[in-house]
């Protein structure tokens, strides 16, 4: 198992298998992008399988999840999920993407094993998606989704982070919307994850002034307590069932205490939190011919260095050096 010094168990895996995007959100990267990882630098789709493996198989890993920059960008994704969910036991498989090619690829991932995508949008109206990501591509991000509903890869999770001045009015619209087309909608506070470190803490939208907003349209009824486990998002039923809204507040409500996630880069670095400023390389192990058994130590004695929480209430927090595309969401 992946055990850390204060009990907590990594059962959930994020795996990046790229750091490329083909959008440039303002609360990510800059417009003209960023240096990527030389393609040596990435693990190969053996290597990342392999990792995997060892994850599931001997390290108490039950679920995966692939994650970016866009996931979709990777050439052999398709092969990737299948021979992941081939391992026994299964893990439980799902995706994070900003939904651009989803259109062309659901339907495949579906057929491999995919079992669910959690897809990034963060507003309905399309001028105001060219202002968050200097791309013209609302509607391909609409048509991805429903691809995925339509291939089976439920629940269909949509991701929004709210920017003040751009689209923090837009909270109702999107609630009512998601319910109407049968998604999960998920807020997310905008974290210290930008590549120009122009976060700043007071600037942001917080989960009690989205939820202060759903509530001028919603009967919001928090979920049971202990119903939440390591989920990070909080819930609550929307107007009495069946739907649900989550608010996913790293910043204003930690949820640290409770964490089961364990971070491969796409570089094959292992990360045990988001905010973490240091890395276990496990590339170099492999590339060396280090046997499974091995691998595994190294991947349990990052586990062990997990720190008790983020750190973001600290007067001294840094951010990573690496931003959110190359950490993996």
């Amino acid at each position: 198992m992946l055990v850390d010094t204060y009990g907590r168990i990594a059962t959930d895996l994020r795996v990046s298998l790229t750091d490329r995007c083909n959008l440039r959100c303002t609360y990510c990267m800059p417009e003209e992008g960023l240096r990527w990882l030389a393609k040596p630098e990435l693990l190969t789709d053996d290597e990342i399988v392999r990792l995997v493996r060892i994850a599931v198989t001997g390290l108490g890993v039950t679920e995966v999840r692939f994650t970016g920059g866009e996931p979709l960008l990777r050439p052999g994704l398709v092969g990737i999920v299948e021979r992941c969910a081939a391992l026994t036991p299964r893990p439980r498989l799902s995706l994070t993407t900003n939904g651009i090619g989803l259109s062309r690829t659901a339907a495949a991932l579906r057929a491999a094993g995919l079992d669910r995508v959690n897809v990034s949008l963060d507003t309905l109206r399309p001028e105001v998606f060219r202002t968050l990501t200097r791309r013209d591509r609302h509607r391909d991000v609409i048509d991805g989704l429903a691809a995925a509903r339509a291939a089976g890869l439920t629940p269909v999770k949509v991701n929004a982070v709210l920017m003040p001045g751009i689209n923090d009015d837009e909270a109702p619209a999107l609630l009512a919307w998601a319910v109407e087309q049968g998604y999960e909608l998920r807020f997310i506070e905008q974290m210290p994850l930008d590549a120009q470190h122009g976060w700043k803490r007071d600037g942001m939208v917080t989960a009690g002034a989205i939820l202060d907003s759903l509530r001028t349209r919603f009967d919001l009824t928090p979920e049971q307590p202990g119903e939440r486990g390591a989920a990070p998002a909080e819930r609550w039923t929307v107007d009495g069932g069946p739907h649900r809204v989550g608010v996913i507040a790293s910043v204003t409500r930690p949820f640290c205490a409770d964490c089961d996630r364990t971070r491969l880069t796409a570089d094959g670095q292992v990360r045990t939190c988001l905010f973490a400023r240091e890395e276990s390389d496990l590339r170099t192990a492999l590339r060396s011919g280090r046997p499974d058994e091995e691998i595994a130590g190294l991947w349990r004695r990052a586990t062990l260095g997990k720190k008790a929480g983020s750190g973001l209430d600290d007067p001294a927090f840094l951010q990573p050096e690496r931003p959110m595309s190359a950490i993996g969401g």
